[in-house]
């Protein structure tokens, strides 16, 4: 999935609306290519989308919202997260947060799967509204009642603006702590990991930011191939609205390992997979990063008992993988899965075991000959017989300039850097606290092949939560993820954020160059 940021750059709205306008010239004369010579800009507007938190009456959810400084955005702007449905003028949008029956089609009205037009006249308050670039502030909502949430930045707050959803809930299925970034309106995401399984309940959320309607495909692809299903066909998002698709729904087949191809035929959404385990917990999967030949799944925590490879190849040809693990000490090769070959179209899994053995990894999937795009998820649990929880990993990009985890506490919070093909130098910088505390910065070097969770650092007379943004100073590439752990009961609740670069610039070219914009 392209994390997607909206850049007002006048003339070519349209085509930066979602990502950034990004168009390749030929070089000029000289040689040098007109991008070279472009500006770095900061975004001027970002839209997030965060799906329904919970079904359950027993959720207690929060919400943090983080924009680092940046050079050159100033202070000015706003930003500000409203439930999806009051983004509507009219109050018609269609938000839905529970369980589907059928899947809508184009031309209907309502939700058949809930019976609720999800429209609602009362005016809704904000649950968070930033005050500066810096400094987190944080809202709350309970039960199952809360909506999907619409947020928009502008000015100084949004360049790498990002929202955390985190949700903990005390019992039933998906028991324990679910957390998600709130992601950028898209065309296409991939989520390798889903489950049609028993004792599973997998929603997809999609959600709508527009003021018209998107028409989305859902495709399901399983050991075998394809999964027919028309139902997943022509999902009419109304505007302003979510709608939570559930996946056994589509398909009779019982599936242990799917993955969901959500292709968005007109319009825009958001969307995140919830998948929810009678038995294991639950945690959201977000998408993996567009099919590539290489990816990097970063941060498999230390104390991880069980850890499951889910990959799938959307093309004709089928992938070999060479699968290792970058560990403290440098890579090395899991035993008797030295590679893994993925067949075109279908998904392929791998049980890996307690595969970092008490130390910190990233697991870094290369081609054995020639690169097939792949995508790739982990799912990780945690804990031993009904003490068990569940988090994900999906492959990521690099953190590039700059990348941001919100909702950061005291105790609880794991940075984990990988570095998976050259050394490379970072800074880590602790923003002030949401209720107080001053910001604090530190520079790491992570050793070519390794993966090291980083003592991170941590506000001075901290109150309240933090954000930890990641930059990169030198070397070469890095990904890195964030998880969040707190034991309650006996059972280890934790979720597993990843951190791609929040393309908070854009490259912008001078008034005698050709219009190209070239997304940092």
């Amino acid at each position: 999935m392209n994390r997607t940021t909206l850049s007002l750059i006048a003339g070519a709205t349209a085509l930066v609306a979602v990502t950034g306008l990004a168009a390749l010239t030929a070089p000029d004369a000289s040689g040098a290519h007109p991008a070279e010579a472009a500006a770095e800009l900061p975004v001027e507007r970002t839209s997030l989308l965060c799906p329904v938190p919970s079904t359950s009456d027993l959720a207690d959810t929060s919400y943090t919202s983080y924009t680092p400084v940046t050079k050159g955005a100033g202070s000015e702007g706003k930003g500000e997260l409203r439930s999806a449905s009051e983004e509507s003028e009219d109050g018609s949008g269609g938000g839905t947060s529970d369980g589907n029956k059928d899947a809508k089609k184009d031309g209907e009205s309502g939700d058949k799967r809930t019976g609720k037009s999800g429209g609602t006249d009362k005016a809704v308050k904000p649950v968070l509204t930033p005050k500066a670039p810096g400094k987190p502030v944080t809202g709350d909502a309970s039960g199952s009642d809360a909506p999907a949430f619409v947020g928009t930045a502008e000015g100084g707050f949004a360049p790498g603006w990002t929202v955390q959803e985190t949700t903990e809930v005390a019992a039933g299925s998906g028991r324990g702590l679910q957390g998600v970034n709130c992601t950028a309106p898209d065309t296409e995401f991939w989520f390798p990991g889903a489950s049609t399984d028993t004792g599973r309940t997998d929603y997809v959320h999609l959600t709508n930011p527009d003021d018209s309607a998107a028409v989305v495909d859902i495709e399901l692809y399983g050991k075998d191939g394809t999964i027919e299903s028309t139902v997943g066909e022509g999902i009419t998002v109304a505007p302003h609205s979510t709608d939570p698709v559930l996946l056994s729904t589509l398909t009779d087949e019982k599936q242990t390992n799917l993955t969901v191809h959500v292709n968005v035929r007109s319009g825009r959404v958001g969307a995140a997979v919830q998948a929810l385990d009678d038995k294991l917990g639950g945690d959201w999967l977000a998408a993996s990063t567009d099919p590539a030949g290489s990816l990097v799944l970063p941060g498999i925590p230390k104390d991880a008992t069980s850890v499951r490879l889910i990959a799938f190849t959307p093309g004709d040809a089928d992938a070999d993988l060479k699968v290792r693990l970058a560990s403290p000490s440098g890579r090395i090769t899991p035993a008797g899965n030295e590679t893994l070959h993925v067949k075109a179209g279908m998904t392929s899994a791998v049980d890996l075991g307690a595969v970092t053995r008490g130390e910190a990894g990233s697991l870094v999937l290369t081609p054995t000959d020639d690169s097939v795009p792949v995508v790739a998820a982990l799912r990780v649990v945690r804990g031993k017989g009904d003490k068990q929880e569940t988090a994900f990993i999906p492959a990521t990009g690099p953190v590039g300039t700059r990348a941001t985890a919100a909702d950061n506490s005291g105790k609880g919070a794991t940075l984990s850097v990988a570095a998976p093909t050259r050394t490379s130098r970072i800074k880590v910088t602790a923003s002030a606290g949401s209720e107080g505390g001053t910001a604090a910065s530190k520079t790491y070097t992570i050793k070519a092949g390794t993966t090291q969770d980083i003592e991170a650092p941590v506000p001075s007379g901290l109150k309240g939560t933090y954000a930890l943004t990641v930059e990169t100073l030198s070397g070469g590439p890095v990904y890195a993820s964030r998880t969040l752990a707190a034991t309650e009961e006996g059972v280890p609740g934790f979720t597993i954020q990843t951190l791609p670069d929040d393309r908070g610039t854009v490259a912008v070219p001078q008034a005698d160059q050709d219009l190209s914009v070239l997304q940092k």
